[in-house]
């Protein structure tokens, strides 16, 4: 078959599956994207200017708007670009977050696109105003609505859609869900894996160590910040440490600002170091930025217990390699969060805006070995169930399959399907993929994972 992918970010969410395909063999893919270094073997790299920040006289609450069509001229330019060199794909591939997909049924009309579709911004049951410690005024609720512009044009395409999660699906108004369907995103087990060796000898990280006899507690993010409850594990800390003289504490992530409006001045750690640091023991609790993807991998698997919060927003990456890893992991109870973790089978819950009740759940699992195994032993079940990245690759193709009506390998599995689907023939919705990925996260990762680059096409540049 014939792919067209197209991610601002290349390779973005896709890597597996472009990985995939060129494995089968067979395949002809394209890549259009925004200029950068990455580079895959045997995929044909198309790229197009990054559109020019938005003027000043452009209305603040539209310029987001208007930076996506000025990305969708460009995706248009470099569409056509393709098709004149002669390639006419069998299926569009690509994420609806940032504009360059809405002008392609004009280029390739007739060619089915599955577009990633990851958030719809609402006023009630997400992310704005949960946190009442930081309040949106109602003079900002219509810039909220307005960065659904680009969701609005993309369902308008009557085209196709996946998701990586039910609450993500959910997220969405009913009358756009019915062609979103659910493609749980996963990773990869054989990487992502328990490693009960590793707590026999001392780990060091950075400036970090733990011995076999300390109790370690991991927590990460792609930027420390409240979307990700860094706010409340600051403040839970201090009643940790008094308890546990034997705990040591790993924070990954950066210090800027991924989700949520940005503080008055300075960072969040910062801020939060002048509200608790004077009572936590530093010597003890170990910031250590952005690390390689391999040391992510050894803290999860030495890990006593991993702290994933999250507003009502999209889960991240870490949280799946997390469980997959069987890492014993204590998570907010947003619905983000508990459509992975089940309390008591594959970790436990605990409420997302209360320190208190945070330090008394850690305290209570760095106590109990036996609760520790038993969900190490649950979430690493589930991950084998639900986020195997084999099982999403299947799931994919399957989907391609579907909307294409063309076989692209001769292994498949049933796609998953929207609830909308899901209600007409008696099943249950699916539900998780990809970083993020948000337009996010997930999307560039708080770990360090960079694309390999083998000898490959020289890109081609859309003037």
């Amino acid at each position: 078959m014939k792919f067209l992918f197209v991610h601002q970010n290349f390779p973005g969410q896709y890597l597996h599956i472009v990985r995939d395909l060129l494995a089968q063999g067979g395949h002809e893919i394209v890549f259009m994207t925004e200029p950068n270094r990455n580079q895959i073997a045997g995929v044909r790299k198309v790229t197009y200017a990054r559109p020019p920040a938005t003027h000043a006289a452009v209305h603040p609450s539209a310029r987001e708007f208007d930076v996506a069509m000025r990305r969708a001229e460009a995706g248009y330019a470099g569409a056509k670009q393709i098709k004149a060199l002669g390639f006419e794909p069998d299926v569009i591939i690509g994420h609806h977050g940032w504009g360059e997909l809405l002008n392609l049924v004009d280029i390739f009309p007739g060619v089915p696109i599955l577009g990633y579709f990851e958030f719809y911004y609402r006023l009630d049951g997400t992310d704005v105003n949960f946190d009442p410690e930081f309040p949106m005024s109602p003079e900002r609720f219509g810039a909220v609505r307005a960065k659904n512009g680009v969701n609005h044009l993309a369902t308008a395409l009557e085209q196709f859609g996946q998701t990586p999660t039910a609450w993500q699906w959910k997220t969405y108004p009913e009358w756009a869900r019915s062609r979103i369907s659910i493609i749980r995103e996963g990773v990869d087990l054989d990487i992502c894996k328990p490693d009960p060796a590793i707590r026999r000898r001392t780990l060091s990280v950075g400036k970090l160590t733990v011995t076999p006899k300390q109790k370690l507690i991991t927590y990460v993010a792609r930027n420390l910040e409240p979307y990700r409850g860094f706010h409340v594990l600051m403040r839970a800390l201090p009643a940790i440490l008094a308890k546990r003289k034997d705990a040591v504490v790993s924070i990954v992530g950066g210090d800027e600002v991924s989700y949520g409006a940005a503080p008055e001045s300075g960072t969040w750690r910062s801020i939060m170091m002048k509200e608790v640091g004077g009572r936590i023991d530093l010597a003890r609790v170990h910031f250590l930025g952005r690390i390689p993807y391999e040391d992510h991998i050894r803290l999860l698997q030495r890990s006593d217990a991993h702290i994933y919060y999250s507003y009502p927003f999209v889960a991240s990456w870490s949280l799946r390699e997390a469980l997959a890893i069987g890492a014993p992991v204590i998570g907010s109870d947003t619905e983000t969060v508990t459509e992975f973790v089940d309390h008591g089978r594959t970790g436990l819950v605990s409420p997302t805006l209360d320190p208190a009740a945070l330090a008394r759940t850690t305290l209570g699992l760095l106590d109990d070995r036996a609760l520790a195994a038993r969900l190490s032993a649950g979430a690493r079940d589930y991950a084998a169930r639900e986020l195997d990245l084999k099982k999403y690759l299947l799931a994919f193709r399957a989907e391609i399959e579907r909307i294409t009506g063309k076989r692209v390998a001769a292994d498949q599995v049933a796609p998953r399907r929207a609830a909308g689907h899901a209600a007409r023939n008696g099943d249950a919705a699916a539900a998780p993929v990809k970083r993020r990925t948000t337009p996010k996260a997930d999307k560039a990762k708080t770990v360090a994972k960079t694309v390999p680059r083998p000898r490959s096409a020289q890109p081609v540049r859309v003037r």
